[in-house]
This record gives C-alpha cells, structure tokens and sequence, in this order.
C-alpha cells in the first residue's frame, strides 16, 4: 500500500478510435502489470474483457486495475469512446484526480474528444494529452495542438517534439531535459537517452522556448529567472509544470504511437511527475444529511472519518459489486457503513482492488484508494457511503436522459421472469438504461443512449442472463412541452367507505403554466398566496401532484422547459386534504397544458461526417434530403469535415447508406445535442 503522495487515480479517454484502449495495455505492459501485449483489432486486450467489446473492438463499460511505475502505485480506468456509453466516462471522471486524453495525430480533435474534454473540465480534472499516431500519413503534433488549442479553448503546450514523421517516426525530443528518446531495438526496451540530432537543435530550442514563455505567463519564479537570462533546470521547469497542471491552467503535450511502443515510457513519467496525487487535490466538499446548509470537507487524511461514493456498479454472475472512491479515512472488510441515500446502515461483506475481470482480496481500503466493496445491496451510482458517526453527503453524479427506446418481448412466461430479473440487474448497473411498461399495448419498453446501447443491452441478456427476447425496432424517445400560457383549475371530491362513517377525500387547486427557452428544465413554484394557512404537509402534497402530472403530457412523454406556478390550493374541513389536493393539482396542471399550447420536442443529433472530397456533394444532398442544417463544411487532413444537425428519427439506417453513397469510405460520428420542437415530416 503505497504512500498517499505516491497514487495516482488516473482514467484514460478520449474519441472512439484514438488509441485509448491501446495506450492503456501498453501501461499495463511496460509497468510489467501484464506479460503479453494484447491488441485491440485482435480481440485480445486485457482491459477490454466483455466479449462483446472483443468481438466489435470497442470500449463498452469502464474497467479498472492498479499497477506500479517507479515506485508510484497508479489506479487506472480506460473507459469508453462511444457516445452510447458517455455515462461510463461521466462518472469515472467524478472520482478521478487526473486523465490522459488521447488525440488521433491525424484527426485531432473529434466530437467525442469534446464531450470527455468539457466532462473533465465540469469536474476540474488536471490533463495529459498524448497525439497518438504519430506513423500515420498526414499526423501532425503541432497540428493537434493548434486544434486542441481552438476548439477546446485549453492551454496546450508541447512539452515534446517528434522526430521524423509517418514510417520515419523515430523518437521524441524532451524539451525539459533538451534530450532525444530515441525508439529503437525491442519493444520493451526503454527508450534511448542521447543528443538531439543536429538538424532539429534549433528547432528544438525554438519550441523550448516556446514553452517557457507559456509557463512564464502561468508561474512568476520561471517569470523572473527567464527575464534574467538565468538558465532554467529540469526540475525548475518540472515544478513549475506539475503546478500549473495540478491548478488546470495548462496541459502538457506529449507524443507517440502506443501501437508500436513509442511513447508510451515517456508518458508514464509524465503521470507520476505532472498529474496530482489525492494529496494534492482540495479536500470533498458535502453538506450534512440532516443540515443541508451546513457545508463539510473531508481532507484526503486515513485519520478523518470515512467518506467514499460509488461511482460504477457491476454484476458478477448475479452479485452486486459497487466500485467506491474513497476520499477520506479507512475502510476495514466486515465494518459498517451508512448509505446517505437510503438512511440504512450496510455492511461490506468483501473488499476487493479490481484487474479488468479479475479480482485481488483486500483487508481495508485507505484514502486516496479506487476498491471495490461486495455486500452493499441497496447501493446506486451516485451514493455517498461514509462512517455512520460523521455522516455527510457528497454531491451525486449526473445521468443523461435515454433518447431512444424499443419494445422487447419474451417468449413465454418462464423466460418473461428471467427477461424482468435481467433488466432489473442491468438498470442497477447502468443509470441512462430505463425500463418501463406501455400502459397501452402491455409491452415492456427499454431505452438508451443509442441503437448500439441498446443492441448490446439485448445481447448481454442472452450471453449473461441465458433470455431469449424479441426486440422491436428502435423508436425515438419524445418530450413534450409548452409554446405558450395556460391556466387550470380543478376540484378532486370523494368519499371512501369506512367502518362507521364514510371519508371524503377533498381538493381544490389552481396552477399557471408557460413555455422556458430550451434546454432550461422545469421550474416548479408556489404563488405565496397559495396554501399560506394550510400546513406544510398539504402544500408539499400539491407540489408532488403537479411533478407527477409533469411526468406524462398529452401524448404520453415527460415535459420539458415548462415553469409551473402553484397559484391557489384550498382544503374543507373534515375532509382528508393531502390526498386531494395532491389530485387536485395534477389534474389542474393537465388543464393548463392543455389550454398553453403543448408540442412535442424530438432528439436533434450533432452530426459529424469525414468523406473524400469528390462524394462531399453527395453526402450533404443526403444530409439536406434528412432535413439537416449542415452549420460547416471544413477541412481535416486531406479530407472534407461537415457537420450537422439532424433530427435523430431521419437518421435511422444512415450507416448503410453513408457506405452506399461513398463506396465505404467515409466515416461519421453522431451526438445528442439538444431537444427541439418536433419538425415537420
């Protein structure tokens, strides 16, 4: 168990196709973790162990292991590139003090390159780039890095210089050391220290000073020493790169082409002497579970009192096993601990450090660790679990709203009984999976993040859960909202029989409500007129009448972007009140819907397209026909960059038929971007 300063909580991500996975073998390799170097195109990797991420080559669920670098004990998640499975980096990136983003040489900066980037901003994670590669025709570093620069609006410095370029790739120049690491001899040899070559000492020391100058403008001691002309060490620039790292104000960049081994020591280095430790990160901020306005930390100490959150939950042949990031104190196997959410005391029956599939027994967990804890039934992702003594509540981790659904359908009533058991274990594993029942037809109803989501939902079922379903075609998961204002009243009166005299249930509530601009959510409010005499309980009621109403609008979809005003709320005495006002102002909220003018939003997709110059008119004549807003047609490489908006039901089959139009070479790239009002067929 190393020593806090020596961890490294570490996730490696980036654009589908980039190399991640890749890099994340060759670590495992190198630190000596593993013995063969698997490939991902061979469906060998160590870190992508379901069979369906082997068979189809892509990362699917995030997989963690530990392994040692010079001394340094570095927790690692390679996660996923697929916009499908966003939710994975999402919540990996909540518990992690540091990340490697992989960029294509070539392609630079994709779509999903920026959904992990403005993740890792959201939670401030201090980054490494790595431009992978570097052998591939038209790759270029400082290309990427100019990229980086524009489309990010992050502080890329090169703190590498590749020498040679494509096949000629042969090392990089270290600009701190003004060193050659020199690719050569065997795959597991280490790179070799010499001279830079001749012909690139000027432009190496052009780019050094480049990079100076940058962290000049960050760090006021290199400031001083560089307007001087005092020389600047290696370990001068080296703290002064950790720094401005640690405090997100710069990224260091770095090269290679992890496929071949070229880079990756390099890179390794540049985790243990750049990237924070948990000891260099500000104390977890919660607040009080029974306080919420008194704010608490938990500084990352073994002697404060226990504090972790459950980041990721999988299944092992049917067992629950909740993946925890322990932010303060210690964790024994077999102690006690709270679940905030639930109020409920749990105990940890095992703890486990998790390789990929693999699994190594521990006794405690200690701050700073990723473990992962056997016993915590109730636990979901986003619980706080902490000492029962000192509890506290750490901020949950958001989810993504599922944009698309279909039906699924068992074969008869035993299988029906395995296919609920199935979903029920997979909504535990997975937040964007939803399940529900179509009050109407009676069919069960799955949704996900995408086609692909929901194709290796049902293929998992089969391999895990031996169920055969039938699964319908995929359908767009609508919402609805409000262009306009509306207003509604309603009365809820009955009586109930009871054992001597009959009950009557009885309220009455009014409501407002109006279209918010896009994306905004829902606003729920009370008038302070509205239920001023009645108690609390009854007012609360109502307010839970008008969410539930929200739930379901007019064709049956949840609402969006609408602001609901509770404006009166009235009660008879002798009647039972919380009850009716709580129908009351459901059904007053569906009349002011009614009357304000409701429209059904649909999924607009972000759609990117790379395709050879001569099938560009083709391919936006194809985009124009889906109803797309082609916003720019650019260049990447040597070949043309369009992007789009499109709405999600034009773009079902849009695979097969990119093919079709471009005799298979082109490639796309689709992303949610946003709900709108639903467009004209």
């Amino acid at each position: 168990m190393a020593k806090i300063d020596l961890v490294r909580n570490l996730g490696v991500v980036a654009h589908i196709d980039a190399g991640k996975t890749t890099v994340s073998e060759r670590f495992l390799f190198h630190a000596g973790k593993i013995h063969k170097v698997g490939e991902v195109h061979d469906g060998e990797t160590e870190m992508d162990w379901m069979d369906q991420e082997r068979e189809r080559g892509i990362t699917i669920t995030a997989a963690a292991t530990t392994f040692e670098w010079k001394k340094h004990e570095i927790h690692l998640i390679d996660t996923p590139g697929h916009v499908d499975f966003t939710i994975e980096v999402e919540r990996s990136l909540r518990v992690l003090d540091g990340a490697v983003v992989v960029f294509c040489g070539v392609a630079g900066v994709q779509p999903q390159s920026e959904t992990v980037w403005h993740q890792a901003d959201k939670f401030k994670v201090p980054r490494l780039a790595f431009i992978n590669k570097l052998d591939r025709v038209g790759a270029s570093l400082p290309a990427v890095v100019a990229d980086i620069r524009e489309r990010l609006g992050a502080n890329a410095v090169a703190i590498q210089l590749p020498i040679g370029s494509e096949d000629d790739f042969s090392g990089v120049i270290d600009l701190v050391r003004m060193k050659a690491l020199m690719f050569s001899g065997d795959v597991t040899d280490t790179p070799e220290v010499v001279d830079i070559p001749g012909d690139l000492v000027a432009v190496a020391a052009d780019a050094r000073d480049g990079m100076i100058q940058a962290l000049a403008d960050l760090d006021d001691a290199i400031a001083v020493k560089y307007l001087d002309g005092q020389d600047l060490t290696a370990a001068d620039l080296d703290a002064a790169i950790r720094k401005a790292t640690i405090a997100v104000k710069m990224v260091p960049v770095l090269g290679g082409t992890a496929l071949r081994n070229k880079g990756i020591h390099s890179l390794l280095d540049a985790v243990i002497a750049y990237l924070p430790s948990p000891a260099d990160v500000p104390p977890v901020t919660g607040v009080d579970p029974r306080n919420t306005d008194e704010k608490l930390t938990r500084a990352p100490k073994n002697s404060e009192p226990f504090a972790a959150l459950a980041f990721k939950i999988a299944m092992d042949e049917g067992r629950k096993v909740v993946f925890l990031r322990v932010f303060s104190g210690m964790l024994e196997a077999g102690a006690e601990i709270l679940n905030v959410r639930t109020g409920k005391k749990e105990r940890v029956a095992r703890l486990f450090r998790i390789h990929a599939n693999k699994r190594e027994r521990l006794d405690k967990a200690v701050a700073g660790e990723i473990v992962a804890a056997a016993g915590l039934k109730d636990a979901t992702t986003g619980d706080t679990v902490c000492d029962p003594k000192a509890p506290i509540l750490l901020e949950r981790i958001d989810t993504y709203e599922p944009v698309i659904s279909q039906a699924i359908e068992a074969d008869n009533a035993a299988a029906k009984e395995r296919l609920d058991f199935a979903l029920a274990k997979m909504v535990d594993e997975d937040p964007t999976f939803r399940v529900k029942d179509d009050p109407d037809t009676g069919q069960t109803l799955i949704s996900g993040m995408g086609e692909l989501h929901l194709e290796i939902i049902v293929d998992r079922m089969k391999r895990e859960y031996g169920v055969q379903a039938r699964a319908g075609k995929p359908q767009v998961v609508y919402r609805e909202t409000v262009l306009g204002e509306g207003e509604g009243h309603a009365v809820f009166e009955r009586s109930i029989p009871t054992s001597g005299k009959d009950q009557t249930i009885y309220g009455e509530a009014s409501c407002k409500v109006r279209g918010r601009p896009r994306a905004s959510g829902m606003d729920f409010k009370r008038a302070p007129s509205a239920g001023a005499l009645l108690h609390d309980a009854i007012v609360q009621a109502a307010m839970q009448g008008l969410r539930d109403a929200a739930s379901s609008g007019p064709d049956g979809y949840p609402l969006e972007d609408v602001e609901v005003t509770l404006t009166g709320l009235a009660m008879r005495d002798g009647a039972s009140a919380e009850i009716g006002c709580r129908a009351a102002a459901a059904e007053a909220f569906r009349r002011a819907v009614q009357g304000a003018h409701p429209s059904r939003l649909e999924p607009i997709m972000a759609v990117e397209v790379v395709v050879d110059d001569e099938f560009l008119g083709a391919v936006i004549g194809d985009l124009n026909q889906r109803r797309g807003q082609v916003q720019n047609v650019g260049a990447r490489g040597t070949k043309r960059l369009i992007a789009a908006l499109v709405a999600l039901r034009n773009m079902f089959g849009y695979s097969t038929r990119l093919r079709s139009l471009t005799e298979g070479r082109a490639t796309f790239s689709m992303m949610f971007h946003a709900y709108d009002t639903l467009q004209a067929a």
